[in-house]
């Protein structure tokens, strides 16, 4: 067993962990520090834009540390957030202990893929990211449904401080087995690569990544308001519905991998129409418990059936400068998380409801089903010339 790689999947687990379990609490934490739904639900938008902002800035002050280094002093950002986080009294403090979270995410996933393929013979670095990446993935079927049970039946504080936890041991285990790894290198013409991130193709590819979390996030941030006030759940199932989605999230991303070996215009097409579909089905079966829930797993086969074509994507379309193409999308990846949430929530605060949450959902997967199809025409019409 690699203990090294071991390490930096916990890791992932914990950071996965308190980006997504604020869905499954969002009731609780909202009623606790006295604030509405939507309110509450820019925990979620900030968060995701604090990744967003936090990875170009932490990766450039950590770029003269050894990569071992700059992961143990993330992961230090990432145990006080969440204790911040377990210790807030009020919104202010909740959301400035959120927003501390959000600057170790994206710079660790971006040092932390790189430290990966160094850990393994040139053969396997796909499958060291990838075994990286499971712990990602692994906090939608295990942590995000205990956290949530946890705070249901005594306190989302002592969520937090659990997660406060598994970051200690993830700051251990890398302490103790990841060996020391050089530098974080910056890119070698950054200027170069930047311009080439003007390119119309790319930035059509990225507003197809965009759109597509930004349909995702208008949903999964309001799960619980939804399945409570339109499918009339017992309280209890919101952690089941949870686990239903994660297990559903494990089989997309490796479906979702599989479609872009065989074309990413193809699976950009399938896996973002697939979602579409999903989400008018869930606006119809929400009123129905297991129907719901049925639907829900399908949903998140399809979300995270998303997560490779449009990494993939983007980097193909940005050929030319592949490693700020792949960072940045990171960056908009949350930055989609962000505006589902915010305009998920709009519906809320005009009094209209949960299922205006599923309505935003629905139109934000059109559009970027209709973006994809543009950009597959794009590239093909480029492929021609």
């Amino acid at each position: 067993m690699n203990f090294a790689l071991f390490a930096l999947a916990l890791s992932a687990f914990g950071i996965g962990t308190t980006e997504f379990v604020i869905m499954g609490i969002l009731p609780e934490v909202g009623h606790s520090l006295q604030v509405s739904i939507p309110m509450a639900g820019l925990l979620v938008s900030l968060y995701a834009l604090g990744v967003a902002v936090g990875a170009p800035i932490m990766t450039f002050l950590t770029k003269n540390l050894s990569r071992k280094r700059a992961l143990l002093i993330l992961m230090l950002i990432f145990i006080m957030g969440n204790m911040a986080c377990a210790m807030s009294w009020n919104y202010s403090t909740m959301m400035m202990a959120r927003i501390l979270t959000s600057f170790c995410h994206g710079s660790f996933f971006g040092i932390g893929a790189v430290v990966a393929t160094r850990l393994v013979p040139p053969e396997r670095k796909a499958h060291a990211v990838a075994l990286m990446f499971t712990g990602l993935t692994l906090a939608n079927v295990i942590g995000v449904p205990l956290g949530t049970w946890i705070a249901e039946y005594w306190a989302w504080h002592i969520t937090f401080w659990l997660i406060a936890g598994i970051g200690v041991l993830a700051f251990l285990a890398l302490w103790a087995f990841l060996p020391e790894c050089g530098h974080n290198e910056a890119p070698v013409n950054f200027r170069e690569e930047l311009r080439v991130m003007r390119q119309p193709n790319v930035l059509l590819a990225m507003l197809v990544t965009l759109l597509t979390f930004a349909s995702v996030f208008a949903l999964f941030t309001y799960i619980a308001p939804i399945l409570l006030d339109i499918t009339k759940v017992p309280r209890s199932w919101i952690t089941l519905a949870l686990l239903v989605i994660g297990v559903g999230s494990v089989m997309g991303n490796l479906w979702g991998g599989k479609l872009a070996d065989q074309g990413i215009s193809y699976a950009l097409r399938v896996t973002v129409g697939f979602l579409l579909v999903i989400a008018l089905i869930f606006s119809i079966s929400s009123a129905w418990p297991y129907a719901a829930v049925m639907t829900l797993f399908f949903w998140g086969v399809a979300s995270f059936s998303t997560v490779a074509p449009l990494q993939m994507n983007v980097v193909k379309a940005a050929h030319a400068a592949p490693n700020i193409a792949s960072t940045l999308n990171i960056g908009i990846f949350n930055m989609g998380n962000a505006l589902g949430a915010y305009l998920g929530g709009v519906p809320l605060s005009l009094g209209f409801g949960p299922e205006g949450c599923i309505g935003v959902a629905v139109g934000l997967a059109l559009l970027a089903f209709l973006a994809a199809m543009v950009k597959g025409l794009v590239a093909k019409n480029a492929l021609a010339a």
